[in-house]
């Protein structure tokens, strides 16, 4: 039976772990106080929470979620980073960390209440962020808008060009009598 702070600490994991769409797990061990300090700030500028808990909290907590596939990856010293907005954060700022710290290592994730390896969170911190995707989203919904107002345009654009046309006859054709009248 765990103690009450523990058993609150678990609590608050349950709605953390049930609340996320996503969260990374890594192995801290070897960073020193500034690199944490840096760590958590760029987490924490990214929108994701970012906490140090013991494994047997985790397994406890990820069990009364419904987080299945975590077992293996719960050994050693674990810290969650927890996305808040933006799904893709914890795992593209761990990641890049990771590759500039050089001892920071990522070892699983969660994602929609399944646990995922290192890979699927390297593949995860490989995707466009939430506004890139919008913006994507955006422009291949506003291609096939703006050519159907070229082609819709295009028969106005073909009489004005023919009207032009017939101007610039009709005016050679004047300015060619008026000196013959002379």
């Amino acid at each position: 039976m765990p103690t009450p702070e523990k058993a609150k600490v678990i609590e608050e994991l349950v709605v953390k772990l049930s609340g996320s769409q996503a969260a990374v797990l890594a192995d801290f061990r070897g960073l020193n106080v500034g690199q944490v300090t840096k760590l958590r700030r760029k987490l924490r500028e990214s929108g994701a929470h970012y906490e140090v808990y013991k494994n047997t909290l985790i397994r406890i907590a990820a069990e009364r979620a419904g987080v299945t596939g975590l077992e293996p990856y719960l050994e050693g010293p674990t810290a969650v980073a927890f996305a808040g907005e933006d799904l893709t954060a914890p795992a593209k700022v761990l990641t890049d960390f990771a590759k500039e710290s050089k001892i920071l290592q990522v070892k699983a994730g969660i994602l929609k209440g399944k646990a995922i390896d290192k890979a699927q969170v390297a593949q995860l911190a490989n995707l466009p962020s939430r506004e890139v995707l919008l913006a994507q989203v955006l422009g291949a919904m506003r291609s096939p808008i703006s050519g159907l107002v070229n082609v819709l345009a295009g028969p106005t654009r073909q009489l004005v060009v023919a009207l032009d046309a017939i101007r610039a006859q009709k005016q050679e054709a004047a300015g060619a009598a008026a000196p013959a009248e002379a």
